[in-house]
């Protein structure tokens, strides 16, 4: 674990190697099942934001020199992300304050400073989740708005028949949801059925190696492989689609929920394990697969 705390610049925002081990622990108490395997556990490790990840914890910690790095590195993008999503400015920025106020811990549980950092788990980009959460929050407003007009004063107003307003939406770039589906689509068969495996079905490593007749440490590679191959074709799409390459680099913050992409559809492992089963069957005797 050393060599990822390491990476990881925790000492700077105040870290201890001790705490940044609790941390990781809780991530992979989370992720992975109880008799995940060495192995698994390097991997999930080796995959986190793990820079972003000592950042947003130490924040949620209290560190001031952690949150002296978060404020110059994101409060501004906390105030771009929130125009794009409330459109308004003044509900921009009320917004934007509020999130920051959750953020910073300014409530307490059961005499428990509360923060929403301490949520974070690395598992994708820290802006990417900061969207997230605000969106969230814009949804949670937006409803509680909502509740707090009573009927009575709808129908004093005259708007008793009136159609309901649709919760706000998080709009994605279609551009980035179309090169998703095309690259997830041109997938072969055999890295379907490692992808639905390992990140829907949650599969351990030893798991997919030994319905493949594989190494895990060969299926822990194929994985990495298959990741940054993923993004660097979602780029090239987005490039052929008329984004700037930092265009296309700051279009895949996006949370993957927020896409109307069917990810299961597309990774579906019942057709991938039975076309790469057929293709096993299909090749000479003697030869394994890949």
């Amino acid at each position: 674990m050393m060599e990822l705390y390491q990476k990881s610049k925790g000492q700077e925002f105040g870290l201890t190697r001790q705490q940044f081990d609790g941390i990781l622990r809780g991530i992979c108490e989370k992720y992975l099942p109880a008799d995940a395997t060495q192995n698994d556990v390097h991997h999930l490790c080796s995959t986190l934001r793990l820079e972003e990840l000592a950042l947003a914890r130490a924040c949620a910690a209290g560190h001031e020199r952690a949150w002296e790095v978060f404020l110059m590195k994101y409060r501004e993008k906390l105030y771009d992300i929130a125009g794009y999503i409330a459109k308004e400015s003044s509900a921009a920025r009320e917004l934007a304050d509020s999130i920051y106020a959750d953020l910073y811990g300014t409530s307490t549980r059961e005499g428990q400073r509360v923060c929403k950092l301490d949520s974070y788990t690395g598992r994708g980009s820290l802006e990417g989740w900061l969207r997230t959460v605000m969106a969230q929050e814009h949804v949670n407003r937006y409803r509680r708005q909502r509740r707090l007009v009573s009927l009575d004063e709808e129908a004093e107003e005259g708007a008793q028949f009136a159609t309901p307003e649709p919760e706000p939406t998080i709009v994605v770039d279609p551009r980035v949801e179309a090169a998703t589906d095309e690259v997830l689509a041109a997938l072969p068969a055999e890295d379907r059925f490692i992808l639905a495996s390992y990140f829907l079905d949650d599969r351990t490593l030893a798991e997919i190696a030994r319905a493949l007749g594989v190494h895990e440490s060969t299926i822990s590679r194929k994985l990495d492989k298959l990741a940054k191959s993923l993004r660097k074709h979602i780029l090239a799409s987005l490039a052929r689609r008329g984004m700037s390459r930092r265009q296309a680099q700051e279009a895949l913050q996006v949370d993957v929920r927020d896409l109307r992409v069917n990810i299961r559809g597309q990774l579906a492992q019942e057709r991938a394990s039975a076309a790469f089963s057929k293709k096993k069957a299909e090749a000479p005797a003697g030869e394994g697969p890949g």
